[in-house]
């Protein structure tokens, strides 16, 4: 039997840690509930923990470092940004220090349910993206990516880092090769429900998979921008077992 999943609220205020909190217990989730980056550390250590919703203004170390901490560990654990700035780029930062999503407040409570099942779903293998068999594995351009590990491979044999919404971008793109994809398209693939109107996450997240893929090339040779149509994957894709 599997243990239930836990999810540690990462938050300074005790009133909205509660509120979080209950919430969460209500869907059926465990909650550990943490006032700093410390009280989140020992956590861990007591038990792994599948997802952290992180408040990014705390007290002492603030949650961009704590989330840049926790994407340097090997388990690299799940993180949802909780931003109370309404502006953008302190949540295109989050999103660049390796949270997988991020969510405003004030929020809607059912909006971050769905955000955080839409994360576990993705961080655990099960993607809407397509019905993709546990030993798949892509190749492309010297790269490969095992869809069963999540690990992404340089042509030079060494490991490339991926956040969960930039696995599952890259296997929209790599299901979808050689074939323009509208942003609507690749958000509703990566985020299902949960994605929101004018949500530029898809743009931060195609940034950084270019740069970890090395696409640097002005323009980018990879993952090609269609002027008025979206987003290319160019190079040809080989689909195997492993």
């Amino acid at each position: 039997m599997n243990p239930p999943t836990l999810i540690a609220v990462v938050e300074d205020d005790p009133e909205i840690r509660s509120l979080v909190g209950s919430l969460l217990s209500r869907e059926g989730f465990e909650v550990v509930l943490c006032g700093s980056g410390a009280d989140l550390d020992r956590a861990i250590e007591r038990r792994r923990v599948d997802l952290v919703v992180l408040d990014l203004m705390l007290p002492g170390e603030d949650g961009l470092s704590i989330c840049r901490r926790l994407r340097s560990t090997p388990t690299s654990t799940p993180v949802l940004m909780v931003t109370a700035k309404g502006d953008d780029l302190d949540r295109i930062i989050g999103l660049e220090v390796g949270a997988d999503d991020y969510l405003p407040k004030p929020f809607n409570p059912r909006e971050l349910v769905a955000r955080v099942r839409a994360i576990l779903r993705r961080t655990r293998g099960v993607h809407h993206v397509a019905s993709t068999p546990p030993s798949e594995v892509y190749r492309f351009a010297g790269w490969s990516l095992d869809a069963a590990s999540r690990e992404l491979h340089d042509p030079e044999g060494r490991a490339v880092d991926l956040t969960g919404g930039e696995y599952d971008l890259l296997i929209a793109l790599l299901t979808h090769p050689q074939r323009v994809l509208n942003r609507d398209q690749l958000l509703d693939w990566t985020r299902g429900r949960s994605a929101a109107p004018f949500d530029r996450t898809i743009d931060v997240q195609l940034s950084r998979l270019r740069r970890k893929l090395g696409d640097d090339s002005r323009p980018p040779s990879v993952i090609k921008t269609v002027r008025g149509g979206g987003y290319l994957f160019a190079p040809a894709v080989e689909r195997g077992r492993a």
